[in-house]
């Protein structure tokens, strides 16, 4: 007599779920130390204006710090809508075919926007 406990549900992709928790906290952060870095650059005296955009910018670890954000928020966003495209796409195709329009997008939107930042 043969006795099966438990369901036959098929786990696919368990491992992702601890990583990509980890991986939207550290990019949040991230964002969140940027933006107040940049807050504080803002609000110190004198006129905002394209001037002292460009200097808040000139700077090279400014630079290089935006860098990082700007991979991280595309890092946060591909494992966002990844997550929703699995989570409701269910054909296959159609569903890689988001994903890989997905990640063509936001290197395309991380490279405009590094390009951007260097060229100030």
């Amino acid at each position: 007599m043969s006795t099966n406990f438990g369901s036959k549900r098929i786990v696919v992709g368990a491992h992702y779920g601890s990583r990509d928790w980890l991986s939207q906290r550290v990019t949040a952060v991230l964002m969140a130390l940027f933006t107040a870095v940049l807050l504080v650059q803002v609000l110190m005296p004198g006129e905002i204006g394209y001037y002292k955009w460009a200097g808040i910018f000139a700077s090279q670890w400014m630079k290089v710090l935006s860098f990082v954000v700007i991979v991280a928020l595309a890092l946060h966003a591909w494992v966002g809508i990844r997550d929703i495209w699995m989570d409701y796409v269910k054909p296959v195709g159609i569903r890689l075919g988001l994903q890989v329009f997905s990640i063509v997008w936001l290197l395309g939107c991380a490279g405009w926007a590094i390009q951007v930042i260097w060229r100030l």
